[in-house]
């Protein structure tokens, strides 16, 4: 008898990689375009797993749903899981695993890459010489070496950055209240003093309730005037009107932002026949100083190969019974 799985935010990329990926007869996916939320529950037809993405909804109300109708376990496929009211889950008694890690390098290297377009203006430059506009007046950028970066969270994805930047000659400074693995060129310092001796801050930390809108009107006014800030951890880490205030006031010389707070109606979509609603979103699409895209930091060939390939084995333990690793376990009550 095969076990239905319904995979919820379906993008081609995950039909492609899972059904590659998935080598077990017994397992049969129905693949999901709509994100999982209180309106599609009804889409959970004999199953007994679901499988979902970052932005896919898993408060109470919904968890109660799919306990209703026979869910046992979700597996995640993405290390975050803010979305997830986790103390319900372990209450209803819904197993509950996760890909802790699936291409660290692949984040890091686009945070890099924004840092890099911003400095360079290459995203300007691109539009004006499409354009035939072959000038190249306000594109001066700055060398990378000897300026100073300040890495928030220093996890796998910020470590791997900071090793990145270390290969440019940067001076590398961090703060990390749970800091498990340490470098020799990293300085770790208070939240402020990283604020204020970097040219450029990137963020790698997890969205909580310590990290909500660890950056807001406050924490930007004691960065060092003219600093970039990236943004390739969580949206809701970075308060996006005190950011944009930053930007008109110039205390921001430039944003990257792969994630945004209110990315889950937008993100992953195309809506370039629709009407934007956000007006900060809109506002921030005008800006040259700013870069943006779509929660893609994560999206290559070997990141989302591991992703598919880590949720199948989530999904194998579970039915088998047998004990995961304990990184990838949120909830286990098998």
């Amino acid at each position: 008898m095969k076990t239905k799985i319904s995979l919820f935010s379906a993008l081609p990329h995950d039909i492609e990689s899972f059904s590659m990926a998935n080598k077990n007869p017994n397992l049969e996916f129905n693949f999901i375009p709509e994100r999982l939320g209180l309106n599609s529950l009804e889409l959970v037809k004999d199953s007994t797993i679901v499988c979902v993405f970052v932005n896919d909804l898993l408060d109470r109300t919904v968890l109660l749903g799919l306990q209703k109708k026979g869910i046992k376990l979700i597996v995640m496929r993405c290390a975050g899981y803010n979305n997830l009211d986790l103390d319900s889950a372990k209450e209803l008694g819904i197993s509950v695993l996760r890909v802790p890690a699936y291409s660290p390098n692949s984040v890091a290297e686009h945070a890099v890459a924004m840092m890099m377009c911003l400095n360079r203006k290459l995203h300007t430059a691109h539009k004006r010489t499409q354009d035939g506009n072959f000038s190249i007046n306000d594109l001066m950028g700055f060398d990378m070496v000897n300026k100073t970066v300040g890495i928030i969270g220093t996890g796998r994805i910020g470590l791997i950055t900071a090793q990145i930047l270390r290969g440019f000659g940067m001076q590398v400074l961090a703060y990390d209240p749970y800091a498990q693995e340490k470098l020799d060129f990293i300085s770790y310092l208070s939240f402020d003093e990283v604020l204020e001796q970097s040219d450029i801050v990137s963020l790698h930390c997890p969205l909580n309730q310590s990290t909500k809108y660890l950056i807001n009107s406050a924490t930007l006014a004691k960065m060092k005037p003219g600093a970039m800030l990236i943004n390739t951890s969580r949206g809701g880490v970075v308060e996006t009107q005190a950011v944009v205030s930053a930007l008109k006031s110039a205390q921001l010389a430039s944003f990257g932002m792969d994630v945004y707070e209110k990315e889950d109606k937008y993100f992953h979509h195309d809506h370039s026949a629709n009407i934007l609603a956000d007006d900060d979103l809109n506002l921030l699409k005008t800006f040259p100083n700013v870069l943006i895209t779509s929660h893609q930091a994560f999206f290559t060939h070997e990141a989302i190969s591991n992703i598919a390939q880590i949720s199948i084995n989530n999904i194998n333990y579970f039915l088998e019974n047998k004990s995961p690793d304990p990184a990838v376990v949120l909830n286990w009550t098998s």
